[in-house]
């Protein structure tokens, strides 16, 4: 899963980032300190195999992984190229979902790109660019595929229909993603990649005051918050700041520290959860002596398509898995002892894998 952190210039994107992949990000107090994008790899936290490993013992514990890609500060303008607009809106059509940080905090300090602290106009700012770039996406196709329905193919008058469907919700002002779109209708336009299809987050950048008196407080994500709802996305609370200050203590210092605020986990592990929540992806499990590791999958995967991810022959000469779910192991502490009670099921073809599924696949190739 690759997420993309995006907002305007100084509004904490580049100290999230650092904070959360610890990878050193350049952050300053000026616009476009950020130019090619930062990349990070994060482990997906996940309690589930450190007790694995407990019954196992395995060589190695491997985590499921998310790339963070930290892209530039986008300005007005940059869907005609303002600010090197052009090269981040490019960045952010490889990404699968879009945390949007906006600044909701008041800090005389650092210089916010349009002089004051107005989420909802930061917010719209870089809405209208990105749909300004899907409008030009969609003119050259439109133009395109209206060429092709001459042929009399159905296939190009209903990919026609879909275009300006999108279109006439991008006039609007409104994102491709308020479109509702069957399966067969979102397959003919995903090869766009629209900037305004993808899932999207937004990640309100409060100060470590704001956790300490209770986010409830701050009428700025309050605004954010009904905003979000209308058009049915998510408001995530962090603070980059505390982040920062989290990523430099270990275990026990930082489960401390969030005790001391009140917190019952980090920031980015609620990040990674509520990334998860709207990519529609869950965890199944592998484990064993050699290996305990996670995997992700789309909810809905069945078992053959999970094995694939593990390696393709995998999926290609599936027989069958044996199934039993992460709660039913522990309780019984082993799988020998779970597979003398009968709980480890034998599953085929359609069977549909859940979150914590641990499994074996058989196959033959």
């Amino acid at each position: 899963m690759k997420l993309g952190i995006i907002g305007l210039p100084n509004v904490g994107k580049s100290t999230l980032f650092n904070a959360i992949t610890k990878a050193g990000a350049e952050s300053a107090n000026y616009p476009f300190c950020t130019i090619e994008p930062n990349v990070g790899m994060v482990n997906v936290p996940d309690s589930r195999l450190d007790e694995l490993a407990k019954i196992y013992n395995p060589k190695k514990v491997t985590h499921a992984v998310i790339e963070f890609v930290d892209i530039a500060g986008l300005v007005k303008g940059a869907s005609r190229g303002e600010g090197l607009g052009n090269k981040f809106l490019s960045h952010i059509r490889e990404v699968d979902a879009i945390i949007h940080v906006v600044r909701c905090f008041d800090d005389s300090n650092i210089v916010h790109v349009d002089g004051s602290i107005d989420p909802m106009r930061d917010i719209e700012t870089i809405n209208y660019e990105l749909i300004f770039a899907d409008m030009e996406t969609l003119e050259k196709r439109i133009e395109r595929t209206g060429k092709m329905t001459k042929s009399g193919d159905k296939k190009y008058a209903k990919e026609l229909d879909v275009l300006n469907k999108i279109m006439a919700a991008l006039e609007s002002g409104k994102p491709a993603r308020s479109v509702e779109l069957s399966d067969d209708e979102a397959d003919l336009i995903k090869d766009l990649s629209l900037l305004t299809r993808k899932s999207i987050i937004y990640a309100a950048n409060v100060s470590e005051d704001d956790f300490a008196n209770g986010i409830e407080n701050n009428a700025y994500v309050n605004r954010l918050k009904e905003m979000a709802a209308a058009e049915g996305a998510e408001v995530l609370p962090i603070s980059a700041r505390i982040e920062e200050e989290i990523s430099q203590l270990d275990d026990e210092d930082k489960l401390m520290f969030l005790q001391d605020m009140g917190l019952e986990e980090s920031g980015l592990d609620r990040l990674i959860k509520a990334s998860y929540k709207l990519l529609g992806l869950i965890s199944f499990l592998t484990a064993g002596e050699p290996e305990v590791r996670a995997w992700t999958i789309k909810n809905g995967t069945k078992a053959p398509q999970a094995a694939g991810k593990i390696h393709t022959d995998f999926e290609r000469g599936f027989i069958r898995a044996e199934v039993i779910h992460y709660d039913t192991l522990i309780e019984n502490g082993s799988i020998a002892a779970a597979k003398e009670k009968g709980l480890v099921r034998l599953e085929g073809k359609e069977y549909v894998m859940n979150d914590g599924d641990v499994v074996l696949f058989r196959f033959n190739v």
